[in-house]
């Protein structure tokens, strides 16, 4: 195990913490007022980057912890999670198992990400899309882990599951330590959100007079309660000042649109960096769309956290 200011580290995962915070000059902030920054978070790790990184670390400690070998996950065809737990698995020398949404997709070639996943050695189960949807159910959960882990030689007793983004209290704990990072750093704290968990324990290190901002990245509006359910899990009730802003999911999760596009090659142009389109663009367009609007005072600081980097396929 490594050590670091910050804790111990299985060999492999050791971090680059703290993340840079990195001062921008944007035209439409400083146009009206507003600082911009950027927390690297993607820069934290080379294969488990960003809120990836600040999530499975501590599941991966918790699962050592509990004796397990393998670990089973949840994710779609195009899944960040899926493959950060796959190379985290490697990286530690523990079974992977990804269970992943659409039966479809198991008689077709597989696309760069989920090839990504068994090059790093994690056995890929494809589950129909309406069992894939009840997987919260505790009976189709123990169904969906066992048929996972058949033929693998591990038993749900010696597996850790870890839900669909990575999401659980574990990963919320880890992720207050970003806020905990940040504290005194800026006004608002924006992050863009999937699960909620990054926001969840984001909010919770926050120190006082901070807010933090969750920016959806698909729509139905359930995201808040998800983040209130997740600190409650984590901490036993709310923590911090936040909110969900769904105006910016472009039409639901994994879409982008010609508008999205175009704001993200700009600001590519305009700042030397590559921006991953499906989180950290929206992140960045729905804070520019607030900042042109006069959402925030002038004289506010906003970071924004950069939870990743783009797909290298």
């Amino acid at each position: 195990m490594d050590r670091s200011a910050h804790g111990p580290y299985p060999h492999g995962l050791r971090p680059r913490l703290p993340s840079p915070l990195q001062p921008v000059a944007n035209r439409q902030f400083d146009a009206s007022g507003v600082r911009l920054l950027l927390k690297r978070d993607d820069l934290i790790h080379s294969e488990v980057p960003g809120n990836k990184w600040r999530k499975l670390v501590p599941n991966l400690s918790a699962a050592r912890a509990a004796g397990a070998d393998t670990l089973v996950t949840f994710g779609g065809a195009h899944s960040n999670h899926l493959r950060a737990t796959a190379a985290a698995g490697r990286l530690l020398g523990l079974t992977t198992v990804g269970v992943v949404r659409g039966d479809e997709l198991a008689d077709r070639p597989l696309n760069p990400s989920l090839a990504r996943c068994a090059t790093d050695g994690m056995r890929l189960r494809f589950v129909d899309r309406a069992a894939y949807r009840r997987k919260a159910d505790p009976g189709v959960l123990a169904a969906l882990v066992e048929d996972a882990l058949a033929g693998t030689g591990s038993s749900p007793g010696s597996a850790w599951v870890i839900p669909e983004g990575g999401s659980n209290a574990e990963a919320v704990r880890g992720c207050a330590d970003l806020g905990e990072e940040l504290r005194g750093a800026a006004d608002v704290v924006a992050v863009a959100c999937g699960t909620g968990g990054t926001l969840a324990g984001l909010a919770a290190g926050l120190g006082p007079g901070q807010r933090a901002l969750g920016v959806a990245v698909l729509r139905g509006g359930f995201l808040t309660e998800e983040v209130r359910g997740l600190q409650h899990a984590a901490f036993g009730g709310t923590r911090g000042d936040w909110r969900v802003d769904d105006r910016f999911h472009g039409g639901g999760f994994g879409r982008t649109g010609p508008g999205l596009t175009a704001f993200a090659d700009g600001f590519e142009r305009e700042h030397g960096l590559r921006l991953e389109r499906i989180y950290v663009a929206k992140l960045l367009y729905g804070l520019t769309e607030m900042v042109s609007a006069g959402e925030f005072a002038p004289g506010t600081t906003v970071a924004a956290v950069i939870t990743g980097p783009p797909d290298p396929a």
